[in-house]
C-alpha cells in the first residue's frame, strides 16, 4: 500500500518558492514552535504539554476533516507544513509509507521527527487473527510470503492508557528539546497530564476487574487490541483494526453470533459511525435477538470542528469506559 507523492512534492516545490519570496514579511511569527501532527491523539498529547504556551505554538492536525489513517493522501500543502515545522509526530505504521518521502524534502535540518511506533518499540503488537475473524484463511495461507515483506503491525497504539503514558514522555522530551528555555514547564505539563492517564487506567482495571464478563465482540473492524491487552480481555470481531473489509461473510456472522450465545453476552459491540449493519445481523442471528449494539470510539473521526468544540482525548476515553463497563456487565 505505498502512497507515491512525486506530484506532490512537486507541488511542495511550487509552494515553497512562493513562501521564499514572502518569507521576511512575517517575523513576529519566527519565534513559534512549529508543530505538525498526523492524528488526533497526538495533537490533544502536544496541547496538553505545552499547557499555557500552546498559543505560542502553531499546532497541526494534519488529518482533520474525519479522514480514515488508513486512507489519507497527504496534500502539497500538508507536505509543506511537515517540511518547516520544528517538530513532526506521526503513527509509523504502513498507512504512513508516505512519510520517507515527505521527509526528504524537508528544509528544517533540524526537524525533530516522533515515530509512534518507533518510540514504543517492543510495546507494539503484531495484527492479530482471531478465531472466526473475516479473511483468516486466505491470511494463513500467504502466511510464507507476508513473513518475506515483514509482520504488519497493529497501529493504534494510542487506544492504550499505558501507551498515551510513555508517548506523552516522548512528546515533552522532543517540546523540551526545540525549546529549552521552558523545559521545566512542558515536564510539569507532562507529569500532570499522565498523572490523569493513570487515574483513569486505574478506572479501567477496576472495571474489568469488577466485571462479570471477560469477552467482548465486535461487528465490526477491531481496533482496540492494545486496550483489552492492557487489562487481559479477550475478543473475537468481524475484521482486524487495520482492515478495509465493509462487508462479513455468511460464515463470520454465523461464528460470531454463535459466540454471543455460547458465552451469553448481552452486546455486540462497534466502533464509531453510523454502519452497524453486521452487528445489527449478528444480533438478529442469536438466539434471544435482544443483544444491545455499543460503540466505542476509536479517535480514527475526530475533526478540527471537533477539537474546537472541546473534545479531548480523556473525555473520549472516559465515555469508552462507560461503555466498556456497560458491556461487560
Amino acid at each position: 500500500m505505498k502512497k507515491h507523492i512525486s506530484v506532490l512534492a512537486l507541488g511542495m516545490a511550487l509552494l515553497m518558492g512562493l513562501s521564499a519570496c514572502h518569507g521576511n514579511t512575517k517575523k513576529s511569527n519566527e519565534k513559534k514552535l512549529k508543530i505538525v501532527t498526523t492524528i488526533f491523539p497526538e495533537y490533544d498529547w502536544v496541547v496538553n504539554v505545552l499547557g499555557d504556551k500552546k498559543d505560542d505554538a502553531e499546532i497541526t492536525m494534519l488529518l482533520d476533516t474525519g479522514v480514515d489513517l488508513h486512507s489519507y493522501q497527504p496534500t502539497a500543502e500538508d507536505i509543506l507544513k511537515i517540511s518547516t515545522c520544528d517538530l513532526f509526530i506521526y503513527v509509523g505504521g504502513e498507512s504512513d509509507e508516505w512519510v520517507e518521502d515527505a521527509l526528504k524534502n524537508a528544509t528544517n535540518k533540524d526537524m525533530v521527527t516522533i515515530n509512534l511506533l518507533e518510540a514504543l518499540g517492543d510495546k507494539v503488537k503484531e495484527e492479530e487473527l482471531v478465531e472466526g475473524m473475516e479473511g483468516e484463511e486466505e491470511e494463513e495461507g500467504e502466511e510464507g510470503e507476508e513473513g518475506e515483506e515483514g509482520p504488519e503491525y497493529d497501529e493504534h497504539v494510542w487506544l492504550s492508557l499505558k501507551n498515551a503514558s510513555y508517548l506523552v514522555g516522548t512528546i515533552e522530551e522532543a517540546v523540551a528539546k526545540i525549546d529549552k528555555e521552558n523545559a521545566d514547564a512542558y515536564k510539569k505539563n507532562a507529569e500532570s497530564y499522565q498523572q490523569k492517564l493513570s487515574e483513569l487506567d486505574k478506572k479501567y482495571e477496576a472495571a474489568v476487574n469488577a466485571a462479570s464478563v471477560k469477552t467482548l465482540l465486535f461487528g465490526d473492524r477491531f481496533p482496540f487490541r492494545y486496550m483489552v491487552d492492557d487489562y487481559g480481555l479477550s475478543y473475537f470481531a468481524a475484521f482486524v483494526g487495520c482492515s478495509a473489509e465493509t462487508e462479513a461473510s455468511f460464515e463470520t456472522i454465523a461464528f460470531l453470533s454463535a459466540k454471543v450465545d455460547e458465552l451469553s453476552l448481552h452486546a455486540v459491540m462497534t466502533i464509531e459511525g453510523k454502519d452497524h449493519k453486521i452487528a445489527d445481523t449478528i444480533v438478529g442471528n442469536t438466539k434471544s435477538k435482544d443483544q444491545k449494539v455499543l460503540s466505542m470510539d476509536s479517535m480514527q473521526s475526530v475533526t478540527g470542528k471537533d477539537v474546537k468544540s472541546g473534545t479531548t482525548y480523556l473525555a473520549i476515553m472516559e465515555k469508552n469506559l462507560d461503555v466498556l463497563t456497560e458491556a461487560l456487565k
